[in-house]
């Protein structure tokens, strides 16, 4: 098994990117600066760890025109990749940056389902690349019907075969995979909420609320923007800073983070650290007008401002 990382997901998204010097609603509106690639939280965080010099696989579907559109682009970045041909077409997501209010607005249009004989096929070939993976990005929600303990069944696998596996998701999928030994929580302050079912109001609240949701062995995260991220091992918690940048749009920013947190694990480093780069690389992303895409060398030197605090 060689240090490959894998990032896993079924919500895969063409992505569209338009800047606007003024954006106004119930009004025609002109961009002349717009990029169409591929997205989604899974290919965001491969597109970052690839830049990062990290080895990655993105295992994804893909689906009609778009879907073979975002292929090409994973070719063209030189993103290795296994995807899944499905019936349904890939869907396209769109970010409106308005550079007069410094604001970024997400159009998702949500995924179709997919058959059983689609999921069938995808997880058997999920299961013929754990051997090939030091470590896993399992990321991002499930189309409509989709089996919700998907990643819990991936994390048994992972397990088996020592690799370190994040889980970036919310809800039930999540509950289910944070039943089991080793798995690295990762979600937002959102996430977190409406994983537990309860509001979380305040700081101390959302403290207790990283520690009870540490699986076994495991660690948990939580990123809380600006404000930077809560990191847990079940027995220590630590505060990690977010470096203060000039944002130009934060979509991606969270599969970024987790992109920089396994790269950092991928290299040996402890939770603290690894969380230390992924805020990096979250803040490089906002730097940037698209999602996962960010300089790596931005990305190390704002790694220098980060700040770890035991609390």
């Amino acid at each position: 098994m060689d240090k490959t990382i894998l990032t896993l997901g079924t919500t895969p998204a063409w992505q569209r990117t338009m800047v606007f010097e003024r954006f106004t609603l119930d009004a025609v509106n002109r961009s002349s600066n717009v990029v169409d690639y591929a997205s989604g939280k899974s290919i965001n965080a491969a597109r970052v760890l690839n830049a990062l010099g990290e080895r990655v696989i993105a295992a994804s579907v893909a689906g009609g025109v778009r879907g073979r559109l975002m292929q090409d682009d994973l070719d063209r970045s030189g993103i290795r990749h296994d995807l899944q041909t499905v019936d349904a077409p890939t869907r396209q997501c769109i970010t409106v940056i308005d550079r007069s209010t410094r604001t970024a607005t997400e159009l998702v249009e949500e995924s179709l389902p997919m058959t059983p004989l689609e999921w069938e096929q995808f997880e058997n070939r999920v299961r013929r690349l754990l051997p090939q993976c030091a470590g896993w990005i399992f990321t991002g929600s499930l189309p409509p019907d989709g089996p919700v303990d998907l990643y819990a069944r991936f994390l048994t696998a992972a397990g088996e075969a020592s690799a370190f596996a994040i889980i970036d998701a919310r809800g039930e999928s999540m509950r289910h995979a944070m039943k089991l030994p080793g798995a690295i929580a990762k979600l937002n302050r959102e996430e977190l909420a409406d994983t537990i079912g309860k509001t979380l109001s305040s700081d101390a609240d959302v403290r207790s609320a990283l520690v009870s949701i540490v699986p076994q062995s495991g660690a948990a995260v939580v990123t809380l923007g600006a404000e930077g991220s809560l990191a847990s091992d079940g027995r220590s918690v630590w505060r990690v800073s977010s470096p203060q940048v000039a944002t130009i749009s934060a979509v991606g920013s969270g599969d970024s983070y987790a992109a920089g947190l396994a790269s950092g694990l991928s290299r040996g480093w402890d939770l603290p650290e690894s969380c230390a780069l992924g805020a990096a690389c979250g803040a490089a992303n906002a730097m940037t007008a698209l999602a996962g895409h960010l300089d790596p060398a931005m990305a190390e030197q704002l790694r220098t401002q980060v700040r770890i605090d035991a609390i």
